[in-house]
């Protein structure tokens, strides 16, 4: 059985949909707006996250933002329900990054069918990343549970790849897919590199989704084992687009505003979280943090490493 979410500030349609897919065998909580859905989430995550765009004080469209913008809940797929049917509408929701769309009215048997499928997606996914071959979102949770529960600090470092969707456009999908392939065999080396072992008793490298990665470590290990990351992934970069560019250090392409401009190269930004395992909250929580903190890192510029006590 699978927990799904659904909000919606019409309880008509919470009604049916709920009636409809627990018809369906899922499992439905419901949410009257924005706000209440993000709670729920955070007390318990479902396997799909279902959003009516047209909710007063936060839309639809601000909710999946804010679900995946923290990395920790990421990975949660988003189906946005909407009147609206028109290619505007579907872009912003997408751009939002809403993993499937429907219109109002739908048919039933189309609305059971998207839910199957994106319930089928999550978990074939949940265990380890297919692109990278790294433990994926499920057993990051594990992880990170685990080295709480043993009582001992401990580190996370987020690593998030500066400027990819440029680097994607320019030097095409193959290239960026294969930098992101290859970068799951290059974070385990390094830590061989560093000295390090992966295993229950040493390192874990993870892949999150995209491009975001992420290590767990000892926090005395933390900083080098990120430089060593940011290294190792410059010249994985480099070797995938020639010497040319790579002697230049820059490429140009187009900002998310349609400006041309220049880009380093593609880069790593860190966030190493040092984390008390007394004080520690949840996976949830330590994402919305991580999520903060990338942002002022990334503020700061390409390449950044932000070190913060939590």
């Amino acid at each position: 059985m699978s927990y799904l979410l659904y909000a919606d500030d019409h309880e008509q349609m919470r009604l049916m949909v709920r009636d409809l897919l627990e018809a369906s065998g899922h499992e439905v909580a419901l949410a009257p707006d924005g706000p209440a859905a993000l709670a729920q989430l955070r007390a318990r995550e479902p396997d799909l996250l279902i959003l009516d765009v047209a909710m007063p004080g936060m839309s639809g469209f601000d909710v999946c933002r804010a679900v995946k913008g923290n990395p920790m809940t990421a990975r949660v797929p988003v189906l946005m329900l909407t009147a609206e049917s028109d290619i505007e509408a579907k872009v912003e929701g997408f751009d939002a990054g809403a993993d499937d769309y429907l219109a109002k009215p739908f048919d039933p048997r189309e609305l059971r069918a998207r839910v199957n499928a994106l319930v089928r997606l999550v978990r074939r996914e949940g265990d380890r990343n297919p692109t990278s071959g790294l433990p994926g979102s499920r057993a990051i949770d594990d992880e990170l549970a685990r080295r709480a529960e043993r009582g001992h600090p401990f580190a996370v470092c987020y690593l998030d790849v500066d400027h990819f969707k440029p680097f994607n456009d320019v030097f095409g999908f193959a290239v960026a897919d294969a930098v992101i392939r290859d970068a799951g065999t290059v974070l385990q080396e390094c830590v061989t590199a560093t000295g390090g072992v992966l295993g229950p008793d040493g390192d874990f490298a993870g892949h999150i989704g995209g491009d975001d990665f992420l290590l767990v470590t000892t926090p005395a290990r933390a900083e080098g084992l990120v430089r060593e990351a940011q290294r190792a992934f410059r010249k994985l970069v480099e070797r995938r687009v020639g010497a040319e560019v790579s002697a230049h250090g820059r490429f140009t392409g187009l900002d998310r505003q349609g400006t041309l401009r220049e880009f380093p190269l593609a880069t790593l930004t860190a966030v190493v979280l040092l984390v008390d395992a007394a004080r520690w909250r949840s996976s949830v929580d330590l994402g919305v943090r991580a999520a903060d903190a990338k942002r002022r890192a990334k503020a700061t510029g390409a390449g950044t490493i932000l070190v913060e006590r939590l």
